[in-house]
């Protein structure tokens, strides 16, 4: 039996919807080994063990999350989005305006780059523990 790929937008959207649910496995089938991810301004990993490396200590404050796609572009094999990332906290929600450029190969994202105002979010983060 033969998988069919998702496009490029297709499996952005597959891969955001993952992260939303909290499901990292799934998530991760759709980062490729040498995916370039730069969460600027905080910093660069590649493939899924760093993707998943940071966003599931990010995330786990998070009781639930929201990616809400403002504005997208495709071209190609990459996609351009335009978010508003909100983030339900135990002290209300967060909201993080997000740009973020996406290429995609054979149905993997190759690359990530999100690009944010870390002061925006940062401030109302929890501390991490200990």
């Amino acid at each position: 039996m033969q998988t069919q790929l998702l496009d490029a937008a297709g499996t952005v959207h597959a891969f955001l919807n993952a992260v939303k649910a909290f499901d990292y496995d799934a998530a991760m089938t759709l980062i490729a080994e040498h995916c370039d991810y730069e969460n600027m301004p905080l910093g660069k990993v590649t493939g899924p063990t760093g993707v998943r490396g940071v966003l599931e200590p990010f995330f786990s404050p998070t009781i639930a999350n929201e990616f809400i796609i403002l504005r997208e572009l495709t071209d190609g094999k990459r996609v351009f989005l335009e978010r508003l990332d909100r983030h339900q906290l135990e002290t209300g929600w967060v909201e993080l305006p997000v740009a973020g450029i996406f290429e995609v190969e054979n149905g993997q994202i190759t690359v990530w780059h999100d690009y944010f105002d870390a002061a925006t979010i940062l401030p109302k983060w929890p501390a991490p523990p200990g």
